[in-house]
């Protein structure tokens, strides 16, 4: 009798393990393709988005600081641009697409380049 009970609970303890070890096995992976650092530039992918959605506020015009109206007034604020909008605490009254915030991180995280 109590080889039966033991054997039930080793059965038990064993099948537990497969079940929790085959959920670990069936999340699915949120999948980010990124483009190629190179590819990201400046010019071409970060100022756009800049003027488009900040430079409204952060601009001679608009005053509020920091200017970002520059190369050099963005590049000095890089960190701290990358880390607002991917919080989503910046554009005020405005959204950025993940893909334009994940522009704006790559562009960060290669440096800060003027390319």
């Amino acid at each position: 009798m109590k080889n039966n009970i033991l054997f039930k609970q080793q059965l038990f303890l064993v099948l537990t393990a497969i079940f929790f070890t085959s959920c670990l096995s069936n999340v699915d992976e949120e999948v980010i393709i990124e483009e190629p650092v190179s590819e990201i530039t400046f010019n071409v992918h970060v100022k756009p988005i800049i003027d488009n959605n900040c430079t409204q506020c952060h601009s001679t015009a608009g005053g509020t600081s920091p200017n970002l109206e520059t190369y050099a007034g963005v590049s000095a604020n890089a960190a701290r641009i990358k880390a607002e909008v991917e919080s989503k605490r910046m554009p005020i009254g405005g959204t950025l697409t993940d893909e334009e915030i994940q522009a704006i991180s790559i562009w960060v995280d290669a440096g800060s380049l003027n390319n």
